[in-house]
């Protein structure tokens, strides 16, 4: 073997020697490929060596030896280069860089550079591996083999690389969907929890209810009874009285019933715009809405939405009741329409009446919590079941400018 021959070969145990320690470091992607560009550059005495990838048509220096900054200007040219080298996919030898390049005034005094395909094992070309001369030269093929070799490396640690990232934002990825499922399976059970407490609770209040209802419709049988035989002033009074207080009681007990009671909803397709249009006509001649007017307004005339008719009207009943008993004979409420985007849609009532007290407007929806001297407190408890068992959401604002309650549901198409 002669002296040569036992250079190169010596060159390329050194360069084995040099990858196989790097593999064995507990390195980072950058650290081990910039380790490859200083062995190519040490292999082929280059004066600039870059590992170069192409990712969705744009190219990013991965690796440089030397560092960048100390490349000088000419570090854009690669561009060119990598691009004509991706395209044929073979190992380039280019002897007169300046003459393959459109803007050579970016070139500075590299004159000689060597490519090779930074290619996987299936085939795909992900990359280049670049050394510049500033002088001419020539590469042995034992050199030229080993060059290749390190390209081969760089290339299996770059997929590599790229394929634990994909990894890693993919177990991201489903670590964020086991948390959302489990929060929703959580949302269930609980809604399912509140469902089974609410259907004894329901059960429970029929009951008492039932039992409750039978006295008082004797006792209301007897009201009526001694109306009618006691005439005196006083007598009818004090009788009148007694019933309106039995009516209440049985008002009182139709909603305790109504909010204790499971929404099982029965859905239909309406087409919300109609729908209001002709419930707010029928709640003209209530007895709330006495001298006073009601304005519909929407900006898509075809909205549709997935609802139980019957307790979609119980719930604007008791919206457009409520507005109407906050203002003044003469003035009027407005009830708008308006789509929040494709999937929500928003129903606005809004009341020029007195604001309600910011200490009242978070209870407001809580049984027994009403502002009206009469008031039982479970009207918006209802409304807000019924909305809230169609997916929907209910809020009440308050200021000096008036009251708006806002019903959001959901829009089929």
């Amino acid at each position: 073997m002669n002296l040569q021959n036992s250079q190169s070969v010596e060159q390329q145990r050194y360069v084995l020697e040099s990858l196989a320690e790097l593999n064995d470091q507990a390195y980072i992607l950058s650290r081990y490929l910039h380790g490859i560009t200083c062995e190519v550059c040490q292999l082929l005495n280059s004066n600039w060596t870059i590992i170069t990838i192409c990712e969705e048509g744009d190219w990013q220096i991965l690796a440089s030896h030397p560092l960048l900054h100390e490349a000088g200007p000419e570090s854009s040219f690669h561009t060119e280069l990598s691009a004509i080298l991706l395209q044929h996919g073979l190992l380039q030898h280019i002897d007169d860089v300046e003459h393959h390049l459109d803007h050579q005034e970016q070139l500075g005094s590299y004159i000689y550079s060597l490519g090779v395909p930074l290619q996987t094992i299936y085939g795909r070309v992900i990359g280049t591996l670049y050394a510049f001369h500033q002088h001419p030269c020539q590469h042995s093929s034992e050199k030229i083999s080993i060059v290749q070799s390190l390209a081969e490396r760089a290339a299996m640690v770059i997929e590599n690389y790229q394929l634990y990232q994909q990894k890693r934002l993919s177990d991201q990825r489903l670590e964020q969907e086991i948390a959302t499922g489990l929060r929703e399976l959580q949302a269930i059970q609980s809604k399912l929890a509140t469902q089974e407490r609410l259907a004894e609770i329901g059960e429970f209040t029929a009951l008492i209810i039932h039992e409750i209802r039978n006295p008082l419709t004797t006792i209301e049988m007897g009201l009526n009874y001694a109306k009618k035989r006691l005439l005196n002033t006083s007598d009818q009074k004090r009788l009148a009285l007694a019933l309106n207080e039995s009516q209440r009681l049985k008002q009182l007990l139709t909603e305790i019933l109504l909010y204790t009671k499971p929404q099982v909803l029965k859905r239909s397709r309406l087409n919300l715009g109609d729908f209001l249009s002709e419930l707010l006509i029928q709640l003209k001649d209530m007895p709330e809405a006495t001298d006073r007017q009601i304005e519909l307004t929407f900006t898509q005339p075809d909205i549709h939405i997935s609802a139980d008719r019957d307790k979609l009207k119980q719930v604007f009943i008791n919206l457009v009741r409520n507005a109407f008993e906050a203002i003044s004979p003469g003035e009027k409420i407005r009830c708008e329409i308006s789509s929040l985007h494709s999937e929500r849609v928003c129903i606005h009532i809004h009341n020029n009446g007195e604001p309600i007290p910011p200490e009242i407007l978070p209870h407001l929806t809580t049984p027994f919590c009403s502002t009206k001297p009469s008031g039982t407190g479970l009207g918006l408890a209802i409304v807000k079941r019924i909305i809230t068992a169609h997916d929907g959401e209910l809020t009440i604002h308050s200021s000096a400018a008036g009251t708006t309650v806002s019903v959001q549901l959901s829009i089929v198409p």
